[in-house]
């Protein structure tokens, strides 16, 4: 077993490590969502802190770690009356975003099942974590269905298995803590709630600690065991910490005051429901204890807000994550009163080792470690300057108009790829999956993946005599394996080509447009797509976004778009082409849908008709089998249909903005190209 890198050994990066600290003294705060650029240290400061959590003591010879005390009297394993207790360390279980659903909750034991003609369930990685750990890396990127399995778990405390033949269940409570990247898209809402704390991590600025940094993680990877051996003093001072906090923590007063500054904050900031001002209390619960206090001081209370609203405050992925500042200390000195006095105002026991996290550790974004300026999105502060949207800015010279800001977005009609696809887990087309309702079986080609097990055994059952069969097992061959066949949701690369010529801008539909974009955008964070964006105007077309996962990179773009000049129909066609060739060489299974944005008015600098040629290369497209639509910006008494030519060019429909909307009275097929099949057909 590796050894792993001292937690006392991270350098700066305040906050994530006072978040984690915290969760050891109190694991009720709910865990950590850490958020941040790769290579910034982020999963090593996370699995470098199981070293520091106390041990726990359990049954011996559970596998589902019921407490000697209170063993759960529904476990698998009981009843544990008999059963001496052992002490083990806490464990952190790590569950891979490619894992499956039988790994993760557990499932019959196949091979007990065949050979052995019994009925025995293994535990999966929720029956693994209970009192320990559950850490996902890159949880951004986790399939939804694990996703569900997960948030079932973490709202019960416990893990429900109703599947081939097995029904179990037994506890799961556990500390949850991720990690993610938000250039590869963002979290679905109700896993993001689950996190009791948030954190953002950067790389220092500071070229003394950026110094400091490589030259411990050299002398790490030269020799693991003597650079850990250095630091084993400070790593026990921590964990003693850890212990005389936790003992402390059931004896700290959170005042009336303190209670209702954080119950204000809340409602403030108007986060959704009351597990904030939950987490909240305890989080500054914990701040106190691990700072030697006996009291919630306000001070507590900040820190708490700054490390447990953030995430919570975001009403969708284009939100930029954080609080207003100065907004939080008008609310807690307003709620703020004559409560009983603390009798040290500043009781902290003094930094960690090497100035690491104390009692007064500066709150998000203040501590050494935070970016400079220079580093912070636009928009995302307090005393920030406002948006390209809301600041006026310059007229552009040739034409160009300034961006406009977008409309207020809306629940979109669901567009979907046509047939059957087999991509990336998602929520907009029909695909096969590994998750999902089962459909069928087959023989497998190559792996097998998912036993179908009443397949399995019709298929050996004939030949149980000739095979000369004596026991209660069942004698299975190789060539009787079946594969389970399962349906479910795929997530699809949309591409979106949008007209940001002068028509649209003359018009002034281009703020109706954006915010018809910014819907579908929404629509494709809620469904799992990757998403990619052209513009189109002047003499050319540009990718402005290449295909991600980033949604809200999307929206920036779009947000800042520029208007003017001619309509290059053709080249935004053609330049869509190129991408889409590309994307199916880096991601073969994932299947794309075009959304082109315009009113059909095609114009362009030299000889030809511009929209014939716009004709063409959709006829390209066409023939390549990409599924399209087209959202129709066409506006005014007089309307020559280009959008409805151009769509049927393409192979799909043409949709008008009013149509787009989920609660339109007008119609909009689901399949892209049924439309275009019935008006061929008549």
């Amino acid at each position: 077993m590796s050894t792993p890198y001292p937690f006392t050994a991270v350098v700066g990066m305040d906050d994530l490590r006072l978040a984690l600290l915290l969760n050891a003294v109190s694991p009720a705060v709910g865990g950590v969502l850490v958020r941040g650029e790769k290579g910034t240290a982020k999963s090593t400061a996370v699995r470098a802190l199981a070293s520091l959590v106390p041990h726990v003591d359990v049954v011996g010879g559970c596998r589902f770690s019921c407490a000697p005390k209170a063993p759960d009297p529904s476990c698998p394993d009981g009843p544990h009356e008999d059963l001496a207790a052992e002490a083990r360390p806490t464990r952190m279980v790590e569950l891979p975003v490619g894992a499956s659903e039988d790994r993760l909750v557990g499932a019959l034991d196949i091979e007990r099942a065949l050979a052995e003609g019994v009925k025995a369930f293994e535990p999966g990685l929720l029956a693994d974590a209970h009192r320990g750990i559950l850490y996902v890396d890159e949880v951004n990127l986790l399939h939804d269905h694990l996703v569900d399995l997960m948030l079932d778990a973490a709202a019960m405390g416990a893990s429900y298995v109703e599947r081939e033949g097995v029904s179990v269940r037994h506890a799961s409570r556990f500390l949850l803590v991720g990690t993610m990247n938000p250039e590869e898209g963002e979290l679905r809402p109700q896993l993001l709630d689950r996190f009791g704390l948030t954190v953002e991590v950067a790389a220092s600025r500071d070229p003394d600690l950026r110094v400091e940094v490589v030259r411990r993680r050299l002398a790490y990877d030269d020799d693991p065991a003597g650079f850990a051996a250095r630091w084993a003093g400070e790593e026990a001072e921590l964990r003693e910490r850890i212990v005389a906090a936790r003992k402390l923590l059931p004896g700290v007063t959170l005042g009336d005051v303190a209670l209702r500054q954080i119950a204000a904050t809340c409602a403030a900031f108007e986060v959704d429901g009351m597990r904030a001002d939950i987490v909240m209390a305890r989080t500054a619960t914990a701040l106190a204890a691990w700072a030697g206090r006996d009291r919630v001081t306000e001070e507590d209370v900040r820190q708490a807000a700054l490390l447990a609203l953030p995430h919570r405050r975001r009403r969708n992925p284009f939100d930029a994550p954080g609080l207003d500042e100065k907004k939080l200390d008008e609310t807690l000195d307003e709620f703020g009163g004559d409560d009983e006095p603390d009798p040290d105002p500043d009781p902290d026991p003094g930094p960690g080792p090497d100035g690491g996290p104390g009692g007064g550790v500066p709150p998000q974004g203040n501590g050494p470690d935070a970016p400079d300026a220079s580093c912070t999105p636009q928009g995302t502060g307090p005393d920030s300057e406002p948006a390209p949207s809301q600041a006026p800015a310059p007229a552009a010279s040739g034409g160009e108009q300034q961006p406009v800001a977008a409309a207020e977005p809306f629940r979109t009609k669901m567009l979907s790829v046509p047939g059957l696809g087999e991509g990336a887990a998602g929520r907009r087309s029909r695909a096969r999956t590994e998750h999902g309702r089962t459909t069928g079986a087959r023989q497998p080609r190559g792996t097998l993946t998912k036993l179908h097990l009443a397949a399995t055994v019709q298929a050996a059952a004939p030949h149980q005599r000739a095979r000369g069969r004596s026991g209660p097992g069942l004698v299975v061959r190789r060539d009787d394996l079946r594969q389970a066949t399962r349906e479910g949701r795929e997530g699809n690369l949309v591409l979106f080509v949008v007209d940001a010529s002068g028509s649209m801008a003359a018009r002034k539909r281009m703020g109706a447009v954006k915010g018809a974009v910014l819907s579908l955008l929404l629509d494709a964070y809620q469904r799992r797509d990757k998403v990619g964006l052209i513009t189109f105007r002047g003499k050319d077309a540009e990718l402005a976004l290449p295909p991600t996962s980033s949604v809200d990179a999307a929206a920036a773009r779009l947000e800042s778009l520029p208007t003017g000049g001619r309509t290059p129909l053709a080249q935004g066609l053609l330049k869509a082409h190129d991408v889409l060739r590309i994307e199916r060489l880096r991601d073969p299974s994932r299947r794309p849908l075009l959304v082109v944005v315009t009113d059909g008015r095609a114009t362009a600098a030299g000889a030809g008709d511009a929209f014939a040629q716009g004709l063409r290369a959709a006829r390209l497209l066409a023939a390549e089998g990409t599924a399209a639509v087209v959202l129709d910006c066409e506006a005014g008494p007089v309307r020559l249909g280009l959008g409805g030519t151009l769509a049927g060019e393409l192979g799909g429909s043409a949709v008008t903005l009013d149509e787009l909307r989920a609660d339109s009275i007008a119609g909009l097929v689901k399949d892209v190209r049924d439309v275009t099949a019935t008006r061929r057909a008549a």
